[in-house]
Protein backbone atom coordinates (compact mmCIF):
# COMPACT_ATOMS: atom_id res chain seq x y z
CA UNK A 1 0.00 0.00 0.00
CA UNK A 2 1.11 3.55 -0.64
CA UNK A 3 2.26 5.41 2.46
CA UNK A 4 -0.08 8.29 3.29
CA UNK A 5 1.83 9.94 6.15
CA UNK A 6 5.49 10.25 7.09
CA UNK A 7 6.38 11.58 10.54
CA UNK A 8 9.84 13.14 10.41
CA UNK A 9 11.81 13.84 13.58
CA UNK A 10 15.20 15.61 13.56
CA UNK A 11 17.53 13.92 16.01
CA UNK A 12 20.79 14.87 17.70
CA UNK A 13 21.41 12.81 20.85
CA UNK A 14 17.76 12.29 21.80
CA UNK A 15 18.15 8.84 23.43
CA UNK A 16 16.18 9.89 26.52
CA UNK A 17 12.97 10.72 24.63
CA UNK A 18 13.24 9.19 21.16
CA UNK A 19 11.58 5.86 22.00
CA UNK A 20 8.59 7.62 23.59
CA UNK A 21 8.07 9.76 20.49
CA UNK A 22 8.36 6.83 18.07
CA UNK A 23 5.96 4.70 20.10
CA UNK A 24 3.40 7.52 20.20
CA UNK A 25 3.65 8.01 16.45
CA UNK A 26 3.27 4.32 15.72
CA UNK A 27 0.32 3.97 18.08
CA UNK A 28 -1.30 6.89 16.27
CA UNK A 29 -0.94 5.09 12.93
CA UNK A 30 -2.49 1.94 14.39
CA UNK A 31 -5.34 3.67 16.19
CA UNK A 32 -6.37 5.84 13.22
CA UNK A 33 -5.71 3.11 10.64
CA UNK A 34 -3.21 5.24 8.73
CA UNK A 35 -0.53 3.70 6.56
CA UNK A 36 2.49 5.62 7.78
CA UNK A 37 6.19 5.61 8.55
CA UNK A 38 8.48 7.22 11.10
CA UNK A 39 11.63 8.87 9.73
CA UNK A 40 14.45 9.77 12.11
CA UNK A 41 16.72 12.36 10.48
CA UNK A 42 19.87 11.82 12.51
CA UNK A 43 22.36 14.68 12.55
CA UNK A 44 25.32 12.85 14.06
CA UNK A 45 24.07 11.39 17.36
CA UNK A 46 26.64 9.70 19.60
CA UNK A 47 24.32 8.42 22.35
CA UNK A 48 22.83 5.41 20.58
CA UNK A 49 19.79 7.19 19.18
CA UNK A 50 20.18 5.41 15.83
CA UNK A 51 19.95 1.95 17.42
CA UNK A 52 16.88 2.93 19.43
CA UNK A 53 15.17 4.03 16.23
CA UNK A 54 16.05 0.91 14.21
CA UNK A 55 15.00 -1.38 17.08
CA UNK A 56 11.58 0.27 16.95
CA UNK A 57 11.32 -0.20 13.17
CA UNK A 58 11.75 3.48 12.38
CA UNK A 59 13.73 4.51 9.30
CA UNK A 60 17.01 6.25 10.11
CA UNK A 61 18.34 8.78 7.61
CA UNK A 62 21.89 9.94 8.34
CA UNK A 63 22.33 13.63 7.51
CA UNK A 64 26.00 14.65 7.73
CA UNK A 65 25.48 18.40 7.17
CA UNK A 66 24.88 19.99 10.57
CA UNK A 67 21.85 22.09 11.37
CA UNK A 68 18.16 21.81 12.21
CA UNK A 69 17.15 22.70 8.66
CA UNK A 70 19.66 20.31 7.12
CA UNK A 71 18.40 17.41 9.22
CA UNK A 72 14.78 18.08 8.36
CA UNK A 73 15.44 18.51 4.66
CA UNK A 74 17.29 15.20 4.61
CA UNK A 75 14.46 13.43 6.44
CA UNK A 76 11.66 15.00 4.40
CA UNK A 77 13.31 14.21 1.07
CA UNK A 78 13.74 10.58 2.13
CA UNK A 79 10.09 10.32 3.23
CA UNK A 80 7.70 8.24 1.10
CA UNK A 81 4.40 9.65 2.37
CA UNK A 82 1.98 11.85 0.49
CA UNK A 83 1.91 14.01 3.59
CA UNK A 84 4.67 14.85 6.07
CA UNK A 85 4.35 15.92 9.69
CA UNK A 86 7.56 17.13 11.30
CA UNK A 87 8.17 17.52 15.02
CA UNK A 88 10.96 17.55 17.59
CA UNK A 89 12.01 14.26 19.17
CA UNK A 90 12.13 15.69 22.71
CA UNK A 91 8.56 14.66 23.71
CA UNK A 92 7.38 18.29 23.85
CA UNK A 93 4.74 17.51 21.19
CA UNK A 94 2.21 14.70 21.38
CA UNK A 95 2.67 12.47 18.33
CA UNK A 96 -0.35 10.40 19.37
CA UNK A 97 -2.67 13.36 18.70
CA UNK A 98 -2.01 14.32 15.08
CA UNK A 99 -5.48 13.82 13.62
CA UNK A 100 -6.27 17.58 13.40
CA UNK A 101 -3.25 17.93 11.10
CA UNK A 102 -4.19 14.95 8.96
CA UNK A 103 -7.78 16.17 8.55
CA UNK A 104 -6.61 19.57 7.29
CA UNK A 105 -4.09 17.97 4.94
CA UNK A 106 -6.78 15.69 3.53
CA UNK A 107 -8.96 18.77 3.01
CA UNK A 108 -6.32 20.08 0.62
CA UNK A 109 -4.24 22.49 2.71
CA UNK A 110 -0.60 22.71 1.63
CA UNK A 111 0.78 23.68 5.05
CA UNK A 112 -0.82 23.05 8.45
CA UNK A 113 0.82 24.96 11.30
CA UNK A 114 0.45 24.28 14.99
CA UNK A 115 -0.39 27.20 17.27
CA UNK A 116 0.94 26.70 20.79
CA UNK A 117 -0.44 29.98 22.09
CA UNK A 118 -4.00 28.90 21.28
CA UNK A 119 -3.52 25.23 22.13
CA UNK A 120 -1.76 25.80 25.43
CA UNK A 121 1.78 26.05 26.77
CA UNK A 122 2.25 23.99 29.92
CA UNK A 123 4.24 25.37 32.83
CA UNK A 124 7.98 25.18 32.16
CA UNK A 125 7.51 24.24 28.49
CA UNK A 126 8.75 27.55 27.07
CA UNK A 127 11.25 30.04 28.52
CA UNK A 128 9.86 33.43 29.59
CA UNK A 129 11.73 35.37 26.88
CA UNK A 130 10.55 32.99 24.15
CA UNK A 131 6.94 33.10 25.31
CA UNK A 132 6.50 36.84 25.86
CA UNK A 133 9.13 38.42 23.60
CA UNK A 134 10.86 36.23 21.00
CA UNK A 135 7.99 34.24 19.50
CA UNK A 136 5.31 37.00 19.63
CA UNK A 137 7.62 39.66 18.15
CA UNK A 138 9.04 37.48 15.38
CA UNK A 139 5.58 36.14 14.53
CA UNK A 140 4.25 39.72 14.35
CA UNK A 141 7.09 40.75 12.02
CA UNK A 142 6.40 37.71 9.84
CA UNK A 143 2.69 38.55 9.61
CA UNK A 144 3.45 42.20 8.82
CA UNK A 145 6.14 41.59 6.21
CA UNK A 146 4.56 38.67 4.39
CA UNK A 147 0.81 39.25 4.93
CA UNK A 148 0.50 35.92 6.69
CA UNK A 149 -2.22 35.08 9.22
CA UNK A 150 -0.09 32.53 11.08
CA UNK A 151 -0.08 33.26 14.81
CA UNK A 152 2.88 31.05 15.78
CA UNK A 153 5.71 31.17 13.23
CA UNK A 154 7.99 28.88 15.19
CA UNK A 155 5.85 25.96 16.23
CA UNK A 156 7.96 22.85 15.62
CA UNK A 157 4.97 20.62 14.91
CA UNK A 158 3.62 21.22 11.41
CA UNK A 159 2.33 19.22 8.46
CA UNK A 160 2.51 19.69 4.70
CA UNK A 161 2.12 17.75 1.51
CA UNK A 162 5.26 16.43 -0.16
CA UNK A 163 4.23 18.25 -3.32
CA UNK A 164 4.00 21.56 -1.43
CA UNK A 165 7.43 20.97 0.13
CA UNK A 166 9.09 20.90 -3.30
CA UNK A 167 7.18 24.02 -4.33
CA UNK A 168 8.63 25.86 -1.33
CA UNK A 169 12.22 25.38 -2.58
CA UNK A 170 13.70 25.69 0.91
CA UNK A 171 17.37 26.67 1.20
CA UNK A 172 18.30 27.36 4.83
CA UNK A 173 20.13 24.89 7.07
CA UNK A 174 19.62 26.24 10.59
CA UNK A 175 16.76 27.11 12.91
CA UNK A 176 15.48 29.75 10.46
CA UNK A 177 14.22 26.81 8.38
CA UNK A 178 10.99 27.12 10.40
CA UNK A 179 10.45 30.72 9.27
CA UNK A 180 11.51 30.03 5.69
CA UNK A 181 8.80 27.40 5.32
CA UNK A 182 6.04 29.89 6.18
CA UNK A 183 7.60 32.75 4.21
CA UNK A 184 8.02 30.70 1.04
CA UNK A 185 4.51 29.24 1.40
CA UNK A 186 3.07 32.75 1.74
CA UNK A 187 5.06 34.15 -1.19
CA UNK A 188 4.02 31.24 -3.41
CA UNK A 189 0.34 31.56 -2.41
CA UNK A 190 0.11 28.07 -0.94
CA UNK A 191 -2.95 27.18 1.11
CA UNK A 192 -2.08 27.56 4.82
CA UNK A 193 -4.07 26.97 8.00
CA UNK A 194 -3.53 26.47 11.76
CA UNK A 195 -4.59 23.94 14.38
CA UNK A 196 -4.32 24.25 18.14
CA UNK A 197 -1.31 22.44 19.58
CA UNK A 198 -0.25 21.79 23.18
CA UNK A 199 3.39 22.30 24.10
CA UNK A 200 4.70 20.26 27.05
CA UNK A 201 8.06 20.47 28.85
CA UNK A 202 10.58 18.33 26.98
CA UNK A 203 11.69 15.10 28.61
CA UNK A 204 15.45 15.61 28.33
CA UNK A 205 17.81 16.19 31.23
CA UNK A 206 20.25 18.21 29.07
CA UNK A 207 19.70 21.78 27.80
CA UNK A 208 17.98 22.22 24.40
CA UNK A 209 20.00 22.83 21.24
CA UNK A 210 18.18 26.13 20.68
CA UNK A 211 20.23 29.24 21.56
CA UNK A 212 17.91 32.12 22.48
CA UNK A 213 19.86 35.09 21.12
CA UNK A 214 21.81 33.46 18.29
CA UNK A 215 18.85 31.61 16.80
CA UNK A 216 16.49 34.52 17.46
CA UNK A 217 18.81 36.78 15.47
CA UNK A 218 18.99 34.23 12.65
CA UNK A 219 15.18 34.21 12.42
CA UNK A 220 14.99 38.02 12.47
CA UNK A 221 17.80 38.37 9.90
CA UNK A 222 16.05 35.91 7.60
CA UNK A 223 12.69 37.72 7.82
CA UNK A 224 14.29 41.09 7.10
CA UNK A 225 16.50 39.92 4.23
CA UNK A 226 13.57 38.18 2.56
CA UNK A 227 11.55 41.38 2.62
CA UNK A 228 13.54 44.01 0.66
CA UNK A 229 10.39 46.20 0.59
CA UNK A 230 10.62 46.80 4.34
CA UNK A 231 14.41 46.79 4.52
CA UNK A 232 15.20 49.10 1.58
CA UNK A 233 12.23 50.37 -0.44
CA UNK A 234 9.94 51.85 2.24
CA UNK A 235 12.74 53.54 4.31
CA UNK A 236 14.31 54.78 1.05
CA UNK A 237 11.06 56.26 -0.28
CA UNK A 238 10.32 58.01 3.02
CA UNK A 239 13.81 59.52 3.22
CA UNK A 240 13.84 60.47 -0.49
CA UNK A 241 10.41 62.15 -0.39
CA UNK A 242 11.24 63.98 2.85
CA UNK A 243 14.51 65.22 1.34
CA UNK A 244 12.84 66.39 -1.88
CA UNK A 245 10.08 68.31 -0.06
CA UNK A 246 12.34 70.02 2.48
CA UNK A 247 15.00 70.82 -0.14
CA UNK A 248 12.36 72.39 -2.39
CA UNK A 249 11.38 74.85 0.35
CA UNK A 250 14.97 75.68 1.30
CA UNK A 251 15.97 76.40 -2.32
CA UNK A 252 13.82 79.54 -2.26
CA UNK A 253 15.13 80.95 1.00
CA UNK A 254 15.40 80.49 4.74
CA UNK A 255 12.53 78.71 6.50
CA UNK A 256 11.74 79.82 10.06
CA UNK A 257 9.89 77.72 12.60
CA UNK A 258 9.47 79.74 15.75
CA UNK A 259 12.87 81.10 16.69
CA UNK A 260 14.74 78.46 14.68
CA UNK A 261 15.95 79.33 11.16
CA UNK A 262 16.69 76.67 8.54
CA UNK A 263 18.88 77.96 5.75
CA UNK A 264 21.41 76.92 3.17
CA UNK A 265 23.38 74.76 5.61
CA UNK A 266 20.24 72.74 6.33
CA UNK A 267 19.88 72.34 2.55
CA UNK A 268 23.15 70.36 2.56
CA UNK A 269 21.60 67.82 4.95
CA UNK A 270 18.27 67.59 3.13
CA UNK A 271 20.13 67.00 -0.13
CA UNK A 272 22.01 64.25 1.65
CA UNK A 273 18.66 62.70 2.62
CA UNK A 274 17.70 62.68 -1.08
CA UNK A 275 20.91 60.88 -2.03
CA UNK A 276 20.73 58.35 0.80
CA UNK A 277 17.05 57.61 0.18
CA UNK A 278 17.68 57.19 -3.53
CA UNK A 279 20.57 54.81 -2.79
CA UNK A 280 18.20 52.69 -0.66
CA UNK A 281 15.69 52.57 -3.53
CA UNK A 282 18.37 51.53 -6.02
CA UNK A 283 19.65 48.86 -3.66
CA UNK A 284 16.11 47.52 -3.35
CA UNK A 285 15.99 47.09 -7.14
CA UNK A 286 19.34 45.30 -7.24
CA UNK A 287 18.40 43.05 -4.30
CA UNK A 288 15.08 42.16 -5.93
CA UNK A 289 16.75 41.13 -9.19
CA UNK A 290 19.46 39.14 -7.41
CA UNK A 291 17.06 37.22 -5.15
CA UNK A 292 14.65 36.40 -7.98
CA UNK A 293 17.33 35.38 -10.48
CA UNK A 294 18.94 33.13 -7.85
CA UNK A 295 15.52 31.62 -6.98
CA UNK A 296 15.53 32.92 -3.42
CA UNK A 297 12.25 34.76 -4.03
CA UNK A 298 9.48 33.79 -6.47
CA UNK A 299 9.03 35.77 -9.68
CA UNK A 300 5.93 37.95 -9.87
CA UNK A 301 4.15 39.89 -12.60
CA UNK A 302 5.54 43.09 -11.12
CA UNK A 303 9.03 41.72 -11.64
CA UNK A 304 8.47 41.32 -15.40
CA UNK A 305 7.01 44.84 -15.56
CA UNK A 306 10.13 46.13 -13.80
CA UNK A 307 12.28 45.05 -16.74
CA UNK A 308 9.91 46.72 -19.18
CA UNK A 309 9.95 49.95 -17.19
CA UNK A 310 13.68 50.02 -16.43
CA UNK A 311 16.36 49.17 -18.96
CA UNK A 312 19.91 50.23 -19.77
CA UNK A 313 18.98 52.73 -22.48
CA UNK A 314 16.39 54.58 -20.38
CA UNK A 315 18.74 54.64 -17.41
CA UNK A 316 21.59 56.10 -19.43
CA UNK A 317 19.34 58.81 -20.86
CA UNK A 318 17.83 59.82 -17.50
CA UNK A 319 21.23 59.74 -15.80
CA UNK A 320 22.80 61.86 -18.55
CA UNK A 321 19.99 64.43 -18.30
CA UNK A 322 20.48 64.77 -14.54
CA UNK A 323 24.25 65.17 -14.98
CA UNK A 324 23.78 67.81 -17.70
CA UNK A 325 21.35 69.82 -15.55
CA UNK A 326 23.86 69.63 -12.70
CA UNK A 327 26.62 70.91 -14.99
CA UNK A 328 24.43 73.80 -16.19
CA UNK A 329 23.74 74.82 -12.58
CA UNK A 330 27.46 74.55 -11.86
CA UNK A 331 28.23 76.95 -14.69
CA UNK A 332 25.58 79.33 -13.32
CA UNK A 333 27.31 79.25 -9.93
CA UNK A 334 30.68 79.72 -11.66
CA UNK A 335 29.51 82.90 -13.38
CA UNK A 336 28.19 84.23 -10.04
CA UNK A 337 31.60 83.57 -8.55
CA UNK A 338 33.30 85.21 -11.55
CA UNK A 339 31.14 88.32 -11.02
CA UNK A 340 32.84 88.91 -7.65
CA UNK A 341 36.32 88.31 -9.17
CA UNK A 342 36.56 84.80 -7.64
CA UNK A 343 36.56 86.20 -4.11
CA UNK A 344 34.89 84.89 -0.96
CA UNK A 345 31.31 83.81 -1.62
CA UNK A 346 29.10 85.44 0.97
CA UNK A 347 25.86 85.36 -1.02
CA UNK A 348 23.89 82.22 -0.13
CA UNK A 349 22.15 82.29 -3.52
CA UNK A 350 25.31 80.86 -5.06
CA UNK A 351 25.23 77.92 -2.69
CA UNK A 352 21.60 77.39 -3.62
CA UNK A 353 22.88 76.65 -7.12
CA UNK A 354 25.96 74.66 -6.07
CA UNK A 355 24.21 72.22 -3.72
CA UNK A 356 21.46 71.10 -6.15
CA UNK A 357 24.07 70.97 -8.94
CA UNK A 358 26.21 68.51 -7.00
CA UNK A 359 23.12 66.56 -5.88
CA UNK A 360 21.81 66.19 -9.44
CA UNK A 361 25.21 65.11 -10.81
CA UNK A 362 25.51 62.47 -8.08
CA UNK A 363 21.98 61.25 -8.74
CA UNK A 364 22.74 61.05 -12.46
CA UNK A 365 25.89 59.00 -11.90
CA UNK A 366 23.97 56.70 -9.53
CA UNK A 367 21.26 56.13 -12.14
CA UNK A 368 23.83 55.34 -14.84
CA UNK A 369 25.76 52.88 -12.66
CA UNK A 370 22.54 51.30 -11.40
CA UNK A 371 21.29 50.80 -14.97
CA UNK A 372 24.53 49.08 -15.95
CA UNK A 373 24.53 46.74 -12.96
CA UNK A 374 20.78 46.13 -13.22
CA UNK A 375 21.27 45.02 -16.82
CA UNK A 376 24.15 42.72 -15.84
CA UNK A 377 22.05 41.04 -13.12
CA UNK A 378 19.20 40.56 -15.56
CA UNK A 379 21.33 39.05 -18.34
CA UNK A 380 19.81 35.63 -17.68
CA UNK A 381 16.36 37.07 -18.29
Amino acid sequence: MNIELSIVMPCLNEAETLAVCINKAQSFFERENINGEVIIADNGSTDGSQKIATDLNATVVNVPQKGYGSALRGGIEAANGKYVIMGDADDSYDFSNLMPYVIKLREGYDLVMGNRFKGGIKKGAMPFLHKYLGNPVLSFIGRLFFKSKIGDFHCGLRGFSKEAYYKMELKTTGMEFASEMIVKSSLKDLKITEVNTILSPDGRSRPPHLNTWRDGWRHLRFLVLYSPNWLFLIPGLLLFIFGIITSSFLLFGTVSIGSVNFGVHTLIFTSGFVLIGFQFILFYGLTKVFTVENELLPKSNKYDKLFKLINLEKGLIVGAILVIIGIILSFSAYFDWQAINFGDIENTSTLRSVIPAITLMLLGVQVILFSLFFSILGLKK
